[in-house]
């Protein structure tokens, strides 16, 4: 069953087919009824794949951010609100699929009321897949934490060889022959040292985790936008099953015969949600594009050097043998410049 246990009952991505394939309620009141609130809020408090951190006054240490850090500690901040947005719109499309559902109930119409449930079902697992990507995206913001601490703690490296330079600066101007300038240009050498590392490791930090942060993200917007693919086209077989056809004042309808389709479509989604496989890795089509393109740079570049010698080649050729050494002389310091 779907994670969202107190709300409606969904189909799981589990490989047992005894779930229940309507997003109604199984929880109703007495007198029938459930409200759309009590989904929305059952689907912000189920567990699920991504528990965010409750707030805490750390989250107003902005101000105190060493200037080396600032700028990324906002993109983080800035980040942290595109993940509440996501999170917002997964628990809206869950409520909106129950609310479809009830009010398809409600309209009286067979037809209506089972496609407006399957197709309330879809809608909720585009909620899920929804809430699945905004984890992703916190992921990724987590990855990029690491760099922003790793930022911090150069800061006071870089701070620390810049108030020695500065006060060898101030002694030279002012007592040139101080004893104090050896000792001040020793604890220089030190702290461009130790600066030296820190840089050295702040450099690697914020190339690996930099592309690990935005590979965990564009594989998820891979998985995401594949998976909603999916759903939407099986969304669109369940409405074909709606005959929307008019009738005439007085005529009947025919008899909606087409549940086990509805039943059937909701299972092809749940098989193909669950065979889904990333298909290749975005790194090895980037590595194999620039292997691609590396070999016809180089033809391209080795093609015009060989033209730009032989035109000057050619230039020379009308000149005495002294000028074609001057001439082969500049040809070789032109090819050299470009």
């Amino acid at each position: 069953m779907s994670r969202r246990s107190t709300e409606a009952t969904r189909f799981s991505l589990s490989s047992q087919r005894n779930r229940a394939l309507s997003i109604r309620s199984s929880n109703r009141s007495s007198t029938g009824g459930t409200t759309a609130s009590s989904h929305a809020t059952a689907g912000a408090g189920g567990g699920g794949h991504h528990a965010r951190k409750p707030f805490s006054f750390t989250s107003l240490r902005g101000t105190t951010q060493p200037e080396l850090s600032k700028r990324l500690y906002r993109l983080i901040k800035s980040a942290n609100s595109l993940v509440s947005a996501h999170e917002t719109a997964a628990r809206e499309r869950v409520s909106i699929a129950t609310q479809l559902s009830e009010w398809g109930e409600a309209t009286g119409d067979d037809a209506v009321s089972d496609v407006s449930d399957k197709v309330g079902v879809l809608l909720s697992e585009l909620g899920e897949q929804e809430e699945v990507y905004a984890g992703r995206l916190d992921e990724s913001r987590g990855v990029l934490k690491v760099v922003r601490n790793t930022e911090k703690s150069v800061q006071p490296s870089r701070d620390g060889k810049r108030k020695i330079a500065d006060e060898i600066q101030k002694v030279k101007s002012k007592e040139p022959q101080s004893t104090r300038l050896v000792t001040l240009e020793q604890e220089l050498v030190r702290a461009e040292a130790e600066n030296l590392v820190a840089e050295a490791q702040l450099g690697n930090v914020t190339r690996q985790k930099l592309r690990e942060a935005y590979t965990v993200e564009f594989l998820a917007t891979i998985e995401r936008a594949e998976k909603q693919v999916i759903l939407a086209r099986h969304g669109l077989r369940l409405l074909q099953l709606l005959d929307d056809a008019p009738v005439v004042p007085g005529d009947v309808r025919p008899a909606y015969a087409h549940a086990s389709q509805a039943r059937q479509i909701l299972n092809d989604a749940e098989d193909d949600l669950r065979e889904w496989r990333l298909e290749g890795l975005v790194g090895d089509d980037v590595k194999t594009a620039a292997a691609e393109e590396a070999p016809a740079a180089a033809l391209s570049t080795g093609t015009e050097k060989g033209k730009q010698r032989e035109d000057l080649t050619q230039d020379a050729q009308v000149v005495d043998t002294g000028s074609v050494a001057a001439a082969a002389d500049g040809g070789d310091g032109v090819s050299d410049r470009i």
